[in-house]
Order: C-alpha cells, then sequence, then structure tokens
C-alpha cells in the first residue's frame, strides 16, 4: 500500500506540474495514466464502477467525478480539483487536491487552505485508540470555524484490496463515538467544503456532482495508516 500510494501522488505531482490556462483536462488524464503504467501500476479509476478516465478533473462549482474532456479547458482564476489513484499489486492508493490555474481571488485561497488544514486535522486524529468521530469532528471544527460549508453527501473510505472500503468517514462527527481506530487500518481521507451550502446534485452525463448552489468547492485527500508510531500518510510522493 506503501507503494501504491507513493504511485498515486507521483501521477498527482506531475498531473499538478501542468495545470495552467489553456490545458485541457483531457490532457491532465493522459499524464496521469502514463505516469501510472510507467510505474507498473493500474489507474484505479478507469473502469471503476465504469468511469471512462484516470483522473477526475472538477472545476470550479463541481465537487468529485468530474469528466476530464478535450472541451475543458482551463482557465486564469479557475480552481481544479484532480482525484487519482492507483492499484500495485493488488492494493490501492487513493489521493486529490485541488489547485489554483493561475491567479485567483482570495476566497477560493481561503477555501483551499482551509480544507487542507481540515484533512491535517483529521490526520491528527488517526491514532491507534482513538474513534472514528474523533477524525470527523476535527475534520469539521476546521471549516465550520472559519465560516465554510461542509459537504454531507460524500464521505472518505476505508480503503485496501479494493478503492472503498468500510468503514466510511464523515467530514464532521462528535468525538469519542464511533469505530475504534486500530493499528494496521487504512483510511481515505477526503473533506469537502464549500464556499455556500452543503447540497449537491449529479448532472446529466451520470458523474459529475456540483453544489446546488454554485458556490466554489474543495475536495483533498491523502491515504493514511494508522501504525504503532501514529499516522503515516501513504500519498508521498518520495523516491523508491
Amino acid at each position: 500500500m506503501r507503494e501504491a500510494g507513493r504511485i498515486s501522488a507521483h501521477a498527482l505531482r506531475l498531473v499538478s506540474a501542468s495545470v495552467a490556462p489553456g490545458v485541457s483536462t483531457a490532457q491532465l488524464d493522459r499524464i496521469a495514466e502514463e505516469a501510472i503504467v510507467a510505474c507498473g501500476a493500474t489507474p484505479a479509476f478507469k473502469g471503476y464502477q465504469g468511469f471512462p478516465a484516470t483522473i477526475c478533473a472538477s472545476i470550479n462549482d463541481e465537487l468529485v467525478h468530474g469528466l476530464p474532456s478535450e472541451n475543458r479547458i482551463l482557465v486564469e482564476g479557475d480552481i481544479i480539483t484532480i482525484d487519482v489513484g492507483a492499484i500495485y499489486q493488488g492494493y490501492v492508493g487513493d489521493n486529490a487536491d485541488t489547485f489554483a490555474v493561475g491567479a485567483i481571488d482570495p476566497l477560493s485561497q481561503k477555501l483551499i487552505d482551509v480544507t487542507r488544514a481540515g484533512l491535517y486535522a483529521g490526520i491528527e486524529q488517526c491514532i491507534d485508540g482513538n474513534r472514528l468521530g474523533d477524525v470527523g469532528a476535527a475534520i469539521g471544527a476546521v471549516a465550520r470555524g472559519e465560516g465554510l460549508g461542509i459537504v454531507k453527501e460524500y464521505t472518505g473510505h476505508g480503503i485496501g484490496a479494493r478503492m472503498h472500503e468500510d468503514p466510511s468517514i464523515p467530514n464532521w462527527g462528535t468525538r469519542k463515538t464511533g469505530p475504534r481506530l486500530r493499528t494496521g487500518m487504512v483510511l481515505a481521507l477526503e473533506p469537502m467544503f464549500s464556499l455556500g451550502g452543503d447540497r449537491v446534485e449529479r448532472l446529466g452525463d451520470g458523474w459529475t456532482v456540483v453544489m446546488s448552489d454554485g458556490a466554489r468547492c474543495a475536495q483533498i485527500e491523502h491515504t493514511v495508516a494508522i501504525t504503532e508510531e501514529g499516522p503515516e500518510i501513504l500519498t508521498i510522493d518520495t523516491p523508491t
């Protein structure tokens, strides 16, 4: 799982380096697929429940599952969430980040920064003996403290030999409630915050999920292992 996570992070880093005005999301998709295959892995999303691409490319008010296209061209001031995963020797890594396309407005930058802070607040709670509610409570407190919306219809998840495993990991919760966390568990934490409300809807393409109020949103994700030494982020692009 460390290697699956590393490959996923490597692909995301290469994609992020190409995020710029004038680039199509299809170009970003090709970069990710080539990077994953070159590492001897398989794109985790492509074909998963029929999804047609290697990355999810979600722009501005698109929350998750945006479909890459030659016709989706990035524009100065956009924000884009890229979600990508890889399967290596039967195990899955999964990560996402939200990136600025050129210069962005201060509120969009705040959205990205706070979503990242929420992720790391949740990661800090991934300790043997804590409860799942401790993770969600820590994430949610960051969003509420900054006045951001918390999407409730989509959550993080366990991950291992399958992309989505139990438990579901809400980005809100009550401390000292829920299942106990134990060493050896691996979780995909993915805060999803918005500059508006929490309601979402699916577009006619059957995949893209957008904020109902049109507000910008962000999703940032790491795959995290619970170890005896504390939380270990697996989706880090480190040399092999």
